[in-house]
């Protein structure tokens, strides 16, 4: 199924909802129906696997008794343990999506349909508790129900490739996107484009060890991590997932979008405000990956005497520092960290954030800043850019090159190269990689290909020094310069006389055409 097709599917979702429920609903039911569909097609595709494999194993020993060789392949079929083996979620008869299709136009669909979730619940335990289960409390009728199980049954999803796309965070970017953008901006919340995720993944090359995330939202850093993983040789299940969520419903998409992938995850007692109910107190994490509401305001005056504010007490009014700080009290004896903020935090003198900044620098935790180019997010136009943190710069573990005392500076402004639409852009693989190959090199990694070299317009490795003569601000475009122009080897006087050359005669046709203007409007009647 092309990007095209299923979002005019999500579209014509979203079309049979309005008038019925608010923007910000859309996405939940919708989200529901996408999981039952797509649990069935695995699960579908599973069976035939299973039906293949058994009667292959039956083909000599019932080559003379079809009935019986048939019924054994069932037997096969019916028999969980070979779903689970290959971590396929067991689907009751009754909760697969072409049965409760069928009924479709029943006046019980919605019930039915919660019905479905909480069997499929029963039946798999690494789901309880996280299914939409809410049908039945839809104001909306039974038909338009029914009309939208039709509409969402034209997906189809491929089982070879059931691990390979985040499903339910493209829906869940999609509807905040397009749909819910006025609750997204009240709240600040963002969801994390691809490129923006596959960045900070490529730099942190979260290999191994404890990932976490403070405010995962529908867990597509989780995703991307596992996926990076698999794709360089690794094997699921060497990282361990640390999330937290303060939205029930979000946490609940979280957990089912990590479940499907048999990510096993860590996901805390409940949803809960990270900064008042932490959910993993004594977690120290290799990897953070973090997209924080951008300046949001917070319950600061509770916690002013926090323990994790060791390089300030943060503003009321932005917790920008506040999520830097949590997330740098997280941080293992070599972790590190990249997080996503609005621009403003890189520079920002208000309320004593300039103080806490400079402390952190003085601290020597921060080590990579990243300008990200403009409208890379679906639901806003506030400019973003990457912080990653590290508890050691030295060498060992995090790289090669001793880095201790020193920032690396990436002005990605100019790049963007993909425009999926007219307002929004995206990074080509190979811009990810010239990114992340530039941190890898800086740092001497494993990741790395090539020695560093400073590129004038884009990368600067810089010293504590000359950042405080620049007042702490951590703009990557104050330290990069200008980018180098190749020289067209024309001598500057003869540059200089035909450039000029070239104004004269550009300013004489500026007024021909100037009085050609005022005679028309003579003409006119309009003339001085």
């Amino acid at each position: 199924m092309t990007d095209t097709e299923f979002k005019k599917i999500l579209w014509d979702s979203a079309v049979k909802l309005r008038g019925s429920l608010s923007a910000a609903e859309y996405k939940y039911p919708v989200l529901g129906l996408v999981f039952l569909k797509y649990v069935s097609d695995v699960f579908e595709a599973q069976a035939d696997v299973i039906r293949a494999k058994a009667a292959d194993s039956q083909s000599d020993q019932y080559v003379e008794a079809p009935a019986l060789r048939a019924e054994l392949v069932e037997e096969w079929v019916k028999d969980k343990a070979f779903y689970e083996a290959d971590n396929v979620f067991w689907i009751p008869e009754d909760a697969r999506y072409g049965e409760l299709l069928a009924t479709a136009r029943s006046a019980g669909i919605a019930h039915q349909l919660d019905a479905a979730m909480a069997s499929i619940e029963v039946e798999n335990p690494k789901l309880r508790g996280v299914l939409y289960r809410d049908f039945g409390r839809l104001a909306i009728d039974s038909g338009k129900i029914g009309d939208l199980l039709g509409i969402v049954g034209k997906m189809k999803f491929d089982p070879k490739e059931h691990t390979s796309r985040d499903v339910f965070g493209e829906v869940y970017e999609y509807f905040l996107g397009n749909f819910a953008l006025e609750e997204g901006q009240k709240a600040g919340q963002f969801y994390t484009p691809r490129s923006v995720v596959q960045t900070l993944v490529e730099i942190l090359a979260p290999f191994e060890g404890r990932i976490y995330d403070p405010c995962c939202g529908s867990g597509g850093m989780f995703v991307f991590s596992e996926r990076f993983i698999e794709a360089h040789g690794g094997k699921k299940g060497q990282a361990v997932v640390y999330g937290q969520e303060m939205t029930a419903t979000t946490r609940k998409l979280a957990c089912m979008n990590l479940a499907i992938r048999g990510i096993d995850y860590d996901m805390g007692h409940e949803y809960a405000d990270t900064f008042t109910n932490d959910q993993h107190p004594d977690l120290r994490a290799d990897y953070i990956l973090a997209n924080p509401p951008f300046n949001m305001e917070w319950e600061a005056k509770a916690l002013s005497e926090d323990k994790r504010w060791v390089y300030g007490t943060p503003p009321a009014k932005n917790a920008n520092y506040a999520w830097l700080q949590h997330i740098a009290s997280k941080l293992a004896t070599n972790g590190r960290a990249g997080v996503v903020l609005a621009n403003g935090s890189m520079s920002s003198n208000q309320s004593g954030e300039g103080t806490i900044r400079e402390a952190m620098l003085k601290g020597d935790i921060v080590e990579c800043m990243v300008a990200l180019p403009g409208q890379l997010f679906t639901n806003t136009q506030i400019p973003a850019c990457l912080w990653f943190l590290s508890k050691n710069k030295g060498t060992g573990k995090n790289g090669k090159h001793n880095r201790k005392a020193q920032v690396l500076y990436i002005d990605a402004r100019k790049l963007g190269a993909i425009q999926i639409n007219r307002t929004q852009i995206a990074l080509s693989d190979e811009e990810l990689q010239k990114i992340a190959q530039t941190y890898h090199n800086w740092r001497g990694t494993a990741w790395g290909q090539n020695g560093y070299a400073d590129v004038p317009g884009f990368c600067k490795s810089t010293t504590l020094e000359e950042i405080a003569k620049h007042g702490y601000v951590l703009t990557p475009g104050r330290y990069v310069g200008a980018e180098d122009v190749e020289d067209d080897g024309e001598p500057f006087e003869e540059k200089m006389r035909r450039l000029v050359a070239t104004l004269r005669s550009q300013q004489t046709e500026a007024r021909r055409l100037n009085a050609v203007i005022e005679a028309n409007l003579t003409g006119l009647g309009y003339g001085e």
